[in-house]
């Protein structure tokens, strides 16, 4: 944890959990902003520019109204990477081998150096900003969680600190549900999530025949809540609040 002499805004109860949910296919979207705003609750979106149902990207023009208005609403933004680019290994130097799995060189292997890493986290930054008109989060999320210690330290040399999410915090939402059913997902959360713990889902997985949104995540925060927790954004959080307060 960063020290800071700042006062900064705790959350509003001692048991605090960090909602986050990345961009997907968004066919969940608009059911999941129902359920937030139902529920008063704020979370944290980390955003790459995917495929959609629509066929537009998640940050193209098609989706900009549907981002503006969670702005409106309070939640936070940080970036995903624009093309949802996977990290693949370390290179000798400053360079990284990354493969998108989105845009149109999705598939392919580049071998990338620092600044063009930090500039692909950077992309989705700044159209989250353009299409919002609020600053997002100095934080990103590397795609599938894949990272290394050298590239985390690429992207924090140029202003973003990576976030992943706690072991009880995986939702399950891209596992089969052939195998893995709502129920029994939605009842290992409320089983196993602790205070503290960062939450991720999606705003809708391609693979998974059963959605996970429409079953389990308003009970998922009505539940959490009948125990005593609250929802919190990152910006919040005791490890990156005092980075957040510093990065401009």
């Amino acid at each position: 944890m960063l020290s800071s002499s700042v006062a900064l805004a705790q959350p509003a109860c001692d048991k605090p959990v960090y909602l986050t949910l990345d961009t997907g296919h968004m066919g969940v979207a608009n059911l999941v902003a129902e359920v937030l705003n139902r529920q008063n609750v704020k979370v944290t979106f980390f955003a790459a520019n995917e495929k959609t149902q629509e066929g537009d990207g998640s940050l193209g023009s098609f989706w900009a109204p549907w981002w503006k208005a969670r702005a409106a609403e309070g939640h936070e933004f940080a970036s995903h990477t624009f093309d949802h680019v996977y990290w693949r290994g370390d290179l000798s130097g400053d360079k990284f081998r990354m493969r998108p799995s989105a845009g149109p060189s999705t598939g392919k292997d580049f071998t990338w150096t620092a600044a063009e890493y930090c500039a692909e986290i950077d992309r989705s930054a700044r159209r989250l900003q353009e299409i919002t008109g609020k600053k997002p989060l100095p934080l990103y999320r590397a795609p599938g969680g894949k990272t290394s210690p050298k590239l985390l330290a690429a992207a924090k040399s140029c202003g973003y600190a990576h976030v992943g999410w706690s072991p009880a915090g995986f939702l399950g939402d891209e596992l089969p549900s052939e195998t893995y059913s709502n129920n029994a997902l939605l009842q290992k959360a409320l089983r196993d999530i602790r205070p503290g713990d960062i939450l991720l889902a999606h705003l809708g997985i391609w693979s998974r025949k059963d959605p996970w949104a429409p079953a389990d995540l308003e009970p998922l925060i009505t539940g959490l809540k009948a125990r005593g927790f609250c929802f919190a954004t990152l910006r919040d959080h005791p490890s990156y609040r005092d980075w957040i307060a510093r990065v401009k």
